[in-house]
């Protein structure tokens, strides 16, 4: 070692020494599944984002309330990026703090945020280890090829403390493929063959014993299609005409190299709506050199299911497909998401929904990385943006079906589904009547308090509950989902073949069709909201939890979830009367709730 190197390392250790570092964040040990392989090289860089703390949340919360609460004021008076900013963007003083803390350790950095809220710097194992307190090792999964570098627990310099919020990757442990998506029975003439044991199945049989099904729905015993959920929640099938304006897009977002055929696309609207364009498709939007691979074996089960739910449901409303690249199907899906948010912030016109059907559960992204996403997402919902991710497909066992996650009665919520800055959507299935769909996740946060809008609602869920249910969750926590939609057996073309796909990831784009044609229809003797000109919906939450929204829902009052991969018969939530941590308020009756919308 020469004395330059030498001079430089008794020098780090001094600064490092000079101040006393304070515990950020820590978990007892990893998540189930994943297994520590050793220490990390010292060696080996590491990226990290960090989250400088924004000068003013507190004002946005309080302003998004007023903005979105019906009654007030300024009810959807949403704000422009420049009013957003000025809450978000870190005071002076914190980005003086950052920059002297850099600079004294020798760390390059750049901001990668539009609100200057988000920094990236690369530095080694070593170095960082010696900054935060931290032990970087490498975890494997069974559902990871390669290991990941993470760390049990981490710290901050003092005079970092109140200013950075998040560092990343440190403690979180985001589970990898982590798109929300049950596959459905098909039957053997389809791709897959049926599975006669499935609960799906079962559960979409029953149909045809019923009365009052509408007729679209029985064509086949196990799938459904457009049509079908048209005719059940009374969704138009006239073409929107305000959106030709470019007022009102909806955005599928796409993450882990999940890919929109337009192949495919094209022959789903010619078997399943065959009254518009078989040429009506969506523009595509990348980032982080994000493509859209058209090689039919490349297909995405969950980018085409949400391609051609959104353009089938939403007629006429353009839709914008985001494929975000940097991650495969086992990568970190947090810089994926992170930087949907920052792209979002950026736009001068945001789209004006948007469907999400990835998430994970809400302890692997850890209290500071999900409280500083949601904040994000409150940036974006202050824009007029109503932002809707599916609930998970765990039942009351987190965001998937999860043999690591049976043992005990504690209950696992979701991320970003407990944001209460978002709007969740959860799974029915059957039709006289609607009920729950077993898998689909609801529950209560660990990390955010029940928010204003919902209190009244979950305190009566949570009345209700027998003294004796053995289920474990936080009572004070924000529940979700906050509304439900058909998701069980959704026919799609992939690769060319036609099979079928049941979750939540069916149910939020369906949902957000619903918000796009409420903004904006045809119809001249029942305009939407654009054609009254009048402000789209924005934010949902507090309007959906007022009295005149929930007129538009139909409450779903049977059925219960269930835990995950555990047993069926396990405790978990029963769908009750009034909003439930299952079908939340329930599903969407169109006219009803655009009547809702224009009051």
């Amino acid at each position: 070692m020469g004395f330059k190197q030498l001079i430089q390392i008794i020098s780090l250790l001094t600064v490092v020494s000079a101040n006393s570092l304070v515990l950020h964040e820590t978990r007892p040990a990893a998540p189930a599944g994943f297994t520590s392989q050793g220490a990390a090289s010292a060696d080996e860089n590491v990226t990290l984002r960090v989250a400088l703390k924004s000068n003013d949340v507190a004002g946005l919360q309080a302003k998004l309330m007023s903005i979105s609460t019906p009654g007030s004021a300024d009810f959807r008076q949403w704000l422009t990026a420049d009013e957003v900013k000025s809450y978000m963007a870190p005071s002076t003083a914190t980005v003086s703090a950052f920059t002297s803390f850099a600079s004294a350790n020798n760390l390059t950095h750049s901001v990668i945020s539009p609100h200057g809220d988000w920094l990236s710097m690369t530095l080694p194992v070593s170095h960082a280890n010696t900054l935060f307190a931290a032990d970087f090792q490498k975890f494997t999964h069974e559902s990871l090829t390669e290991p990941i570098t993470r760390t049990l627990s981490v710290s901050l310099p003092s005079e970092l403390v109140g200013h950075v919020d998040v560092l990343h990757p440190t403690t979180a442990f985001i589970m990898p493929n982590a798109r929300f998506r049950t596959r459905a029975a098909a039957s053997p003439a389809r791709k897959f063959t049926m599975n006669t044991n499935s609960r799906i199945a079962r559960g979409l049989a029953k149909r045809n014993d019923s009365s009052g099904v509408p007729a679209s729905c029985t064509v086949d015993a196990f799938l459904i299609g457009p049509a079908c959920i048209q005719d059940l929640y009374g969704i138009p099938t006239a073409p929107a005409t305000a959106s030709s304006t470019g007022k009102n897009t909806l955005l599928v977002t796409g993450y882990q190299n999940e890919f929109a055929n337009t192949a495919d696309l094209k022959s789903f609207l010619q078997q399943y709506r065959p009254d518009i364009s078989s040429d009506t498709t969506f523009t595509l939007q990348t980032l982080d050199n994000g493509t859209n691979s058209q090689i039919p074996d490349d297909a995405g089960p969950e980018a085409n299911l949400d391609v051609q739910y959104s353009i089938a449901l939403a007629t006429g409303i353009p839709v914008e497909f985001l494929s975000v690249g940097g991650g495969t199907t086992d990568a970190d899906l947090f810089p994926e998401m992170l930087d949907t948010i920052t792209y979002l912030q950026a736009l001068e016109t945001p789209p004006t929904v948007i469907t999400t059907s990835y998430g994970d559960n809400e302890g692997n992204f850890g209290p500071t990385l999900a409280a500083k996403m949601c904040d994000g997402y409150m940036s974006i919902s202050a824009r007029g943006v109503s932002n809707l991710f599916a609930s998970g497909d765990g039942g009351v066992r987190g965001g998937h079906d999860n043999h690591f996650q049976c043992s005990n009665n504690t209950f696992i919520p979701v991320f970003p589904g407990t944001c209460a800055y978002i709007t969740s959507v959860g799974s029915t299935q059957d039709f006289t009547p609607q009920t729950v769909a077993p898998f689909s996740s609801g529950g209560f946060s660990n990390f955010f308090p029940v928010p204003q809008f919902q209190a009244a609602a979950a305190a009566a869920f949570i009345r209700g509950l027998p003294g004796d249910f053995a289920g474990i969750f936080n009572k004070s926590g924000r529940g979700f989902p906050d509304v439900s939609f058909a998701g069980t057996g959704f026919t799609i073309i992939e690769g060319n073949f036609t099979t079928g796909q049941s979750g939540t990831s069916a149910s939020s784009p369906g949902f957000a069709a619903v918000v796009s044609l409420i903004n904006d229809r045809q119809e001249t003797s029942c305009p939407a909201l654009l054609a009254a000109g009048k402000p789209v919906l924005g934010f949902l939450n507090p309007w959906l939890y007022s009295a005149g929204a929930q007129a538009g829902l139909t409450d779903i009052t049977e059925g219960k979830n269930f835990g995950g991969a555990c047993s069926p018969s396990v405790v978990a939530f029963n769908a009750t009367k009034g909003w439930d941590p299952i079908t939340g308020l329930g599903t969407p009756v169109f006219d009803k709730l655009l009547a809702a919308a224009m009051a």
